[in-house]
């Protein structure tokens, strides 16, 4: 399975490779003001993957974190529950009327 996944890691390097390579221009960008940027077609498509991707992946991570935590204190609590010796209600008498008397 490693070999696997690395044989997928090699590919798509390639692959980012090769678009690297036949993509290799110079595209204009016109900013705010008069500021006009000059940069490579890659890079830029890499820049504007990340700004959607790094977000998506911190809110990933601090819910699957928040989750984490969450399940470990519902663990923690059900062990809990568990050591604990089950609490047994003090028997009481019940109160028995005489069969012949009646109450008012």
């Amino acid at each position: 399975m490693q070999f696997l996944k690395i044989l997928f890691w090699c590919l798509i390097a390639f692959i980012a490779a090769v678009f690297t390579f036949g993509n290799w221009k110079w595209v204009t960008i016109q900013l705010f003001g008069n500021l006009v940027a000059e940069v490579n077609l890659p890079f830029l498509l890499l820049v504007t993957f990340l700004v959607g991707f790094v977000p998506t992946l911190i809110y990933q991570r601090a819910m699957r974190w928040r989750l984490r935590q969450r399940l470990n204190n519902a663990e923690r609590a059900l062990a809990d529950l568990r050591a604990a010796p089950p609490v047994v209600a003090p028997a009481t008498e019940a109160h028995v009327p005489a069969a012949g008397v009646a109450s008012s």
